[in-house]
Order: structure tokens, then sequence, then C-alpha cells
């Protein structure tokens, strides 16, 4: 069975355009909230009460503000304070997604290192490590492990908050599904003149369902044998 031209057109530029650039805010986004996420977490553990009021501050802030609201003012209102701090649409979208998840992953990180057992603290401190060598070779390897299906449902949530971005004209795969309909329903020469928006969104919703099903099994597999 011949599909039409316009199929293996749509599917390549969704592919190519919109999935990698979904995938790419996703990849970022992750790897600055584990990153900046990590950190706050376990410095929420330090009894220096200014400290923790400050990043639990951060963590609530973050946390209390809609996705939308973070990534509109780091693209429209962040460049009218400086030009400097002008951002493209898929960095505005990954720097608040790096925002929102990164306190997310600081509050897992924090009810992860406090849950291990006060003896590997002591047990720690009898063979000669301080707090820093302590948390790097003794609990953090424990509390990471703990970590690991927050994680992932993480990944699960950036990857489907990526959408977002599209208001800002971020070419993910909502929206290259949207240019795609446009494109071909705009008349001759321009486009068939036809709708597909039916087909296009379903193959959006279904490429999202591809990649999240699987790792939301996986989210709670890892609970089942690492928690």
């Amino acid at each position: 069975m011949n599909l039409p031209d316009w199929v293996g057109d749509v599917a390549r530029y969704m592919l190519e355009e919109g999935l990698v650039n979904t995938l790419r805010i996703a990849g970022i986004s992750l790897a600055g909230a584990v990153l900046i996420g990590v950190t706050l977490g376990t410095l929420m553990t330090i009894r220096f009460l200014p400290l923790r009021g400050v990043i639990r501050l951060y963590i609530e802030f973050w946390r209390g503000l809609p996705i939308l609201v973070t990534i509109f003012i780091i693209y429209f209102l962040l460049p009218a304070v400086s030009l400097s701090l002008r951002f493209e649409a898929l960095t505005a979208a990954a720097i608040g997604l790096i925002l929102w998840g990164s306190a997310q992953v600081a509050e897992a990180t924090r009810g992860a290192v406090q849950s291990i057992p006060r003896e590997q603290h002591e047990a720690a401190s009898a063979l000669g490590f301080g707090w820093v060598g302590r948390h790097a070779f003794v609990i953090m390897p424990q509390a990471l492990r703990r970590l690991l299906p927050p994680l992932v449902s993480l990944l699960v949530n950036i990857i489907q908050n990526t959408t977002i971005a599209q208001v800002i004209g971020a070419n993910e795969l909502l929206e290259s599904g949207e240019r795609s309909v446009e494109r071909l329903t705009a008349p001759p020469p321009i486009g068939l003149g036809e709708i597909h928006s039916f087909e296009i969104y379903a193959a959006v919703m279904a490429i999202f369902f591809v990649i999240s099903f699987p790792l939301t099994r996986l989210a709670a597999y890892l609970e089942k044998r690492l928690i």
C-alpha cells in the first residue's frame, strides 16, 4: 500500500525537527535539574538555618510557579531588563524546565538523604570521613539509588511539559505537528488545501505515548526493586 507523499514529508519533518528538539530540551533540562537539584537537596540537610531557608525559598518558588509563567519570564521579561538576557525559544524553555525540575529533584534528594539511617553517618564519621567525604562516598551512593525512580518519573514529566515551549514558538514535537497541519491546509501551490489535523495530531499523541509509557513502567519497576 502506497502512502501519500505528504505523509513521508510530514513524518520526516516531525521526527527530524520536532522530536529531535523535544529530546534535546528534555535531555538538557534533566541534566541541569539533576545537577542543581542534587546539590541543593544535599545542602538542605546541613544544620545551617540561613542556607536551608534560602534553598527552601528557591524550591517553593519554582515549584509553586506555573512552568508557563516561568518560561514567559525568561523569554519575555528578562530581555526587557537586559538585552544580554535574551534567549532563543528552545533555550528559554530548557531553562524554565531546569528551574522547575531542579526544585523537584532538590526536595526528593533531601528526603532520600534523610532516609539513610543515622548509623551510616556515624560509621562514616568513625572511619575518618568529613562531611564532604561522608556524603560523597557513603550517603549519596545509597541516596541516589532511592532517587532513580523519581528521576525517571521526572524525565517523563519534562518530556510531556516540553509542549509548553510551543507558546513561545519553539519548534518541538507539538509545534512541528501544528506547522505541518497549517502547511497542508494552505491552498495550492503552498499546500494541498486538505485538512489532515486528525492524522497528524494522532501521530504526535502516539509518539509521546511510545516514549512515555516505557519510562513510566520503568519507574514503577525501579520503585519496587530499589525503594
